[in-house]
């Protein structure tokens, strides 16, 4: 059977002069000529018996039937891509894994724990993007993600389905440098030290203090990262008091580089999700993968 499907330059011109919309600036990134993208743009337009882009004072722009076509090229090259980089470098005998994460998760809990998961299933290849917001997975070529968010927000993450792998539960953590030598911490002694805030949960601080019933004029006050990794260097550095999860921090607590403040967790509605397409059945893979993941979890 023939297939309808134009030549594969064809694509990758277009795909790089609607990214840029500009002719110029795709050759540039292609290594060709600016003539030679036009003419593989033409022969595209041509094969389709569609205007893809129009000419403007400054160039070209897309025309609404070029961008709808763009965005549709753009994932289909890019899936064509991974596929193609796993066919190289051998992989797939037990099959591979697209996996989106939050990235602190992926590099404190999870990284740690692959070389279990090698052990036990030396077939299986795990590549890991970060991601810290819900996405579509219609329009992302990935299998699965590591979210951390409320049951609200997985509610509304539209198209999945969600098993919960553990709560999350924060406390204070800072340099000893920081405490100065000083032992004993209570609530109300933190209000007064520096605080170092998360710009995704700007609220955290405001809700621990209120939790151990303190009162805090200064609880959103302070420098604010929007991971937490950045937060556990940045108290590891004596910027300031951090609060994170335990087990995202246990490599500098068992270094020294950071201690327990105050030994006063607080638990939340938040937690560290497995999400996946509710339309896509786990491959042999996936399924394999998460039961080994539960298992972490758990343990």
């Amino acid at each position: 059977m023939t297939r309808k499907i134009p030549m594969l330059q064809s694509l990758s011109c277009f795909e790089a002069a609607a990214r840029h919309e500009s002719y110029t600036n795709a050759a540039r990134e292609l290594s060709l000529t600016q003539g030679a993208v036009s003419r593989q743009v033409a022969a595209l337009e041509d094969f389709l018996g569609v205007r893809l882009f129009q000419r403007t004072r400054h160039g070209v722009a897309l025309t609404p039937a070029g961008a709808a076509y763009a965005r549709q090229v753009a994932l289909r090259l890019a899936g064509l891509e991974r596929d193609t980089l796993d066919a190289m470098a051998g992989q797939g005998g037990g099959g591979t894994i697209r996996l989106a994460s939050v990235p602190t998760f992926a590099t404190r809990w999870l990284l740690p724990r692959l070389a279990d998961l090698r052990a036990s299933h030396p077939d299986i290849v795990v590549h890991i993007d970060a991601r810290t917001r819900p996405f579509m997975f219609t329009e992302a070529e990935f299998d699965a993600a590591l979210y951390a968010g409320s049951p609200e927000q997985i509610a509304n993450w539209a198209g999945t389905r969600a098993e919960m792998l553990m709560p999350e539960t924060v406390l204070p953590v800072a340099s000893p440098l920081l405490l100065a030598g000083r032992k004993r911490w209570e609530p109300q002694d933190i209000a007064r030290l520096p605080l170092l805030q998360q710009s995704t949960r700007p609220d955290a601080w405001r809700q621990w203090f209120d939790a151990m019933g303190v009162e805090s004029e200064l609880a959103m006050h302070g420098p604010r990262y929007e991971l937490f990794s950045m937060q556990a260097v940045a108290a590891a550095h004596g910027l300031g008091v951090a609060l994170l999860p335990r087990m995202l921090v246990e490599a500098e607590l068992s270094r020294g580089e950071l201690r327990v403040v105050c030994d006063k967790p607080l638990g939340g509605q938040r937690a560290y999700y497995l999400v996946t397409p509710e339309s896509a059945p786990d491959t042999p893979a996936l399924a394999r993968f998460r039961q080994w993941l539960l298992a972490q979890a758990g343990a």
